[in-house]
Order: structure tokens, then sequence, then C-alpha cells
């Protein structure tokens, strides 16, 4: 079985990182012409350590030069172990720390520390110089790590850093094909008779050939044409992997450094996320609504830092913060950030992204939930996710996209969460139970005052009664308000289940006063209006009783103007019936004068009968459809 693992270089500028690694691999990570010429690396540059026993050792070359750390960060993600570059005959330099705490900020647990171009140095010297870096370390994830003498120019001690490498990788704990796919893009290029290319570090899941994909922030879509893992095709491409993957339909100029390839549907971009930062020792302090540099994954973008509960946030410290950012990133809760001051550009700290997607937040919420998403386990964290989003709740495929993890694990906790009645599974959504009782007392207050202001009314529509909650489809508010036991849903209406219409005596006397002119004029009905005028009352108030009457099953409805009585209704299907069993098609006229009345009144009983499907329309005549 073979095991794939990153290895990213790090240290000052002319310590050799480049010639290490063409050293060890026989491959130049050194790829722009530039970059030959000056013989400084100034972009990332990617080569392989391939041992027999299947261990795999991608390797990520970063720039050294300060003014390149943007570079270096954006090569930094997902790297499982770093090979820290000190030159012997310079020791220690700005850009080794920089590096160092860098990889600190970003979690990174193994590593050691090859010491360059001993070929230019006394013996003696290696032995002084090794010490100053054991000081150096102190305190750091490489504290009491091997450090190893070497010289790419002569070759001295490679074979044992190759040996020294592989130890390493070995106890590298394989990286989960059980996530999302996800994998932050580092370089865009095209290529003659293949079209545009995109590469990166797997960092979760895996994704094939022929898969559907999705470019974020921009939500463009593509088909993976082929996938590559320096140089070899692959079929499959799985995280830990270095990967080249070849996108069907997209232009380059479409992407950019820093987007992310990923499985459509499941992650998004965002401009705001909750986090936890922490200041390096020697950083100046933070202060509330300082903008900063912000690098996740393989983009970076300027924020602004809310701090919660402490201002400033001194040298060392650590704290809840939102920042507010210039362009969309994409990120899941987890992941870890590096931020840098605006100027100087120098690196100030880091810390992991608790909340990608977090709802407002007002000072009386507090922090609860970030303490949670922080420290707890994987079932409160989602179960605190799912209670944040309130009565709207969150899909599935989204909470899959929102905390890093295997999709199994988090199908296990939500399945116990159901089962526990913390959650609801509805329609492809999770919501809290604290949602739902919230989304039953909002649709039951709306209810009670709509009955109150409108006491001759059945009920309310349920469209309007949507309108609470604008952030729901109709399905899953249909499915939501069914499972409000004290709410009757009647068509498109809805009730208090306790609801009763409670007329008052004038509102009494005027629907029989309304009864009995529809039942007068027979085949020949008043129209709304004329009923209105006739009793002197407003047309909304007649419309109103005449739905009541409808309820009541003494009129039928033809359209919003005309209503008939019960009776007329019946006798008007029985004529229609009688002049069927005679002939088989029907005119306007013949309709007409076969239930005796004029064509102001035939051509709105034609067109109910229509949409009832009593009769058919062809043409110019019906046809019975209703059978006796």
């Amino acid at each position: 079985m073979s095991r794939n693992v990153i290895l990213g270089t790090a240290g000052h500028i002319d310590h050799g990182k480049s010639s290490l690694v063409k050293a060890l691999t026989g491959t130049d990570p050194d790829r722009l012409k530039e970059e030959k010429e000056r013989g400084i690396t100034i972009d990332l540059g990617f080569a392989e350590l391939a041992y027999p026993d299947g261990v795999n050792i991608g390797i990520v070359d970063v720039p050294g030069h300060e003014r390149l750390i943007r570079n270096m960060l954006a090569g930094a993600g997902g790297i499982d172990m770093v090979v820290l570059v000190i030159a012997a005959d310079e020791g220690v330099m700005p850009q080794s720390r920089e590096h160092l705490s860098i990889c600190n900020l970003l979690g990174i647990q193994r590593g050691l520390v090859a010491l360059t171009k001993i070929d230019l140095v006394e013996e003696d010297w290696v032995e002084l110089v090794s010490e100053d870096v054991r000081g150096f370390l102190r305190g750091s994830f490489l504290e009491g790590g091997e450090i190893i003498p070497v010289s790419a120019k002569t070759g001295a001690n490679l074979e044992s850093l190759r040996k020294a490498l592989h130890a390493m990788a070995s106890q590298v704990p394989l990286k989960s094909q059980k996530g999302v796919f996800r994998l932050p893009i580092d370089r865009v290029f095209t290529l003659k008779g293949f079209g545009t290319v995109v590469t990166g570090t797997a960092l979760d899941g895996r994704v094939s050939v022929d898969e559907m994909v999705e470019i974020l922030p921009s939500g463009r879509t593509s088909r993976v044409r082929s996938l590559q893992s320096h140089g070899h095709s692959l079929t499959t491409a799985v995280a830990g992997q270095r990967v080249a993957v070849n996108l069907q339909g997209i232009e380059k100029n479409e992407i950019v450094r820093g987007d992310v390839l990923t499985v459509p549907g499941k992650l998004r971009g965002t401009r705001v996320i909750d986090g936890q930062i922490r200041l390096l020792k020697d950083a100046p302090a933070l202060k509330n609504r300082d903008q900063i540099h912000f690098h996740v994954g393989t983009a970076e973008t300027v924020a602004r830092v809310v701090l919660y509960e402490v201002d400033p946030l001194k040298p060392g410290g650590q704290a809840f913060c939102q920042l507010r950012l210039e362009a969309p990133v994409v990120t899941m809760a987890g992941d870890r950030f590096v931020v840098r001051r605006l100027s100087p550009l120098v690196t100030m700290g880091g810390g992991v992204v608790l909340d990608p997607s977090p709802r407002r937040r007002r000072r009386a919420d507090g922090i609860t939930d970030l303490e949670v998403f922080a420290s707890g386990p994987l079932q409160d964290s989602i179960e605190t996710k799912v209670r944040r989003e309130g009565i709207y709740g969150i899909s599935m495929g989204r909470l899959e996209g929102w905390i890093r993890g295997d999709v199994p694990d988090m199908v296990a906790a939500v399945n116990e969460l159901v089962k526990k009645g913390r959650l609801s599974a509805q329609d492809e959504h999770l919501v809290h139970a604290d949602g739902l009782a919230t989304f039953r007392t909002r649709v039951l207050e709306r209810l009670k005052k709509y009955h109150k202001d409108n006491p001759r009314k059945a009920g309310m529509p349920k469209e309007e009664l949507r309108g609470l909650f604008p952030g729901l489809s109709v399905r899953v508010f249909g499915t939501r308000l069914g499972g409000v036991r004290e709410a009757v849903v009647e068509q498109e209406i809805v009730r208090s289940a306790g609801f009763k219409l409670m007329l008052s005596s004038s509102d009494e006397a005027g629907k029989e006063r309304v009864l009995d002119l529809v039942r007068k004029g027979g085949l020949h009905p008043p129209f709304l209006k004329e009923i209105s005028t006739a009793m002197n009352v407003p047309e909304r108030t007649v419309a109103e009783l005449l739905k009541i009457l409808c309820k009541e099953e003494k009129l039928k409805r033809v359209n919003d103007s005309v209503f008939l009585s019960a009776e007329a209704y019946a006798d008007m299907l029985d004529r229609v019936r009688t002049f069927f069993r005679q002939r088989s098609e029907m005119t306007v006229a013949e309709f007409r004068d076969a239930i005796g009345t004029s064509r102001k009144y035939a051509l709105p009983f034609l067109e109910h009968l229509d949409a009832v499907r009593v009769t058919l329309r062809t043409g110019d005549v019906r046809k019975l459809l209703l059978k006796d």
C-alpha cells in the first residue's frame, strides 16, 4: 500500500533549499527562467522522493526571501512534515525564524533540520552552529529533533537525510479519504492539446477522472479530464498527494491561485469567519478592528479582526475573534490560518477556523458556541452548529462541507443526535429541536394575531405565513408546518386548531342577506360588486362572507366575482348532463340556451366547468368529461 506524504522546505534565502531538493530527488524545483537566471526561488517548486516500499514524499519547495512569504504560505498548507534548511556558514537568519514560526502556527508536528553547505566550513564550526540551532529550536515542534549536516555539492550525508525522511514519513498518520475532496489551487497553466491544468495538495477525500468538480469561490463547474501526480497518470487522486488536474471546458483566466477545487454543492465561499487567533511572543499587540493580511490554504486577502472579550490582544496571547474579509475564501472548520501585519510585512500569528459560515452574533449570545467548536467532541460541535442555524437549519451536504472530518463519522454523530431528539432530519435538512420550537411559537403567534384581525376569514393564506420565514423554500416550509400540531392546513389556508369563525350579529345578518341575494339570482346571480352596492357594505366584507358561505357549502365559487347557490350549481350540472345524453358536443350558444342564461354568465360558467374537469374545450365546442 502506498503512503503519500507532503514535505515542505523552510528557511532563509540562499541557504540551499532548492539545491538540496535537487540533490535528493534529481529534480530542479526552480522551474521559472528568472529563478534560474537569478539563482533564487521566487515561486513554489515541486519534486518527488519515492521509496521502493511505497512511501512517496511530495516535496514543496518554498521561496526564502522575506518579500516572498506570501508565496511560501501558499505552499505551506497541507504539509505533513518540514525540513528546516539552515546554512552552516550563516546559521540562523530572520527567515529561519519566520518560517519556523509559520510552521508552528500551521500545526505542523514533524520535521528535522538540514544543516547545509557544510563543505564551506570547518567541522568544528558545524558543531558550534548545530548547538546554536538547538537553542533556536527550543520551545518549537522541532525541539529535540534531528539536525543532519549535509552538502548538496559533495553529497555528504544525503543518504542519511533520505533515511531520516523515510522514517519520519512512515510515522505520519495517513490522511483520510472519507472527507469532502478539497484541493487548494497553487498553480494554473495550460498545456497544448490538453487545456487548463491546476495543481495543488489534496487535503481531504478523493477525486476520479470524469467526475464533476466545482471551482470556488466562483462556483464554476468542470469535469476532470485527467489526473497526474509528479508526472504519473492516475485514475483516482487521494488526500496527501500532489495532484495536477486537467479540467474540461474552462479557461485559465477563470481560475486563480487561492481558488479551491472541490465536490459540487458542499463548500461555499465566505467573507466572515469565526476563529481563534494566537499572537507570536514577539508580535505587536493586536487591537480590535485592526486590519491584517490573512492567509488560509493558498488564498490571501486583507481582513479586519473583531476581537471577542479582549482588547487589545497582547503578544503571546490567544482570543476568539471574527475575521471580516475583503475577498471571499473557501475554508472549513478546523483549518489553520496565518496573519501578517499590513506594514511592515511580518508574521504576527495565526490560528484555527472555528466557523466559516457564522450567523450574526449579538453580544448577549456570548462565545459558548466557539468554545465548543474549539475543544468539544464532533457530536457537540455539530449540535451547536445546527442550533446556531435556528429555524433554517442546514443541509447534510453543507454540514459535510462545514467541518473538516470523515463523512461517515459526521453521519453517525447526526444519527445519534436524531435518536436523542436533539436534531430532526427534514427534507434533507437538519434542524435543532430549539429551532423547531421557535418556528412553532412564531407560527402560532402569527395565526393568533391574524385570527384576531380577520375574524371573518377561515384562516391565513399559507404563502403569506411563509413570508415570516423568507429563507425557507416552499417544500421545507410545508414540512415544518406539518409538524406544528396546533396548526391546521386546509389546501392553501392555515388556521389555529382551536379557531372557529365567530361572527357578530351584524355579520350573521349580512351573511344571510348575501345568501338570499345569490339564491334569488338562480343562474343569473349578482356579481360581487353588485352585492356590495345592494347591501351598502365594502366589497372586501362581501368577499369574506362569500368565502364563509362556500366553506359552509351553501355557495359554489365560479370565479372571484361570480358565485352560485348550491341548488343553482346542481341544477346547472343536471342540465349539462341532460344535453350531452343527446349530443356529443356543445357550443357556447347551446350551453347558454340549455341552462337558460345569458352570454354574460355562460362564458364564466363554462370556464369554471373546464377548470373543474366537467367539460373539455376543443376549439369552439365542449365535450363532456363528467360521467353520469
